[in-house]
């Protein structure tokens, strides 16, 4: 979990799946077959292209969930077919790293095992 925005143009490397911004919550974190939830995105459309080229790599996140989602993060989750769900029923902040979820993108829901902050 994320408490800052990403940006995926210059923010995380299509190659890697790594966040490579400087100075970001998740410096060094790769995103590939996570569920990564952070508030909104940020940045240049081309952000969507990252998420697809990061699908096309193989190391796009697994699903995606935001506090708000925003063109640039839902278009890439289409592009990528990468499941996304945005307003949660619980606050982002509560989900500890390593909470076991499942997302399902076409209800717009998410289940969640283990303890919430």
């Amino acid at each position: 979990m994320s408490p800052a925005p990403i940006s995926f143009l210059s923010g995380v490397d299509p190659e890697t799946g790594v966040i490579v911004e400087k100075g970001h919550p998740l410096e060094g974190t790769s995103v590939a077959g996570t569920v990564l939830a952070f508030p909104y995105g940020k940045g240049s459309t081309v952000g969507s292209y990252v998420l697809y080229a990061l699908a096309r790599n193989g190391h796009a996140p697994v699903a995606i969930v935001n506090t708000e989602a925003e063109p640039i993060i839902a278009t890439g989750a289409i592009i990528g077919n990468i499941p996304m769900i945005d307003r949660p029923d619980i606050p982002l902040n509560r989900l500890r790293n390593g909470t076991c979820v499942a997302v399902d993108g076409d209800r717009g829901m998410m289940k969640y095992e283990g303890t919430l902050q």
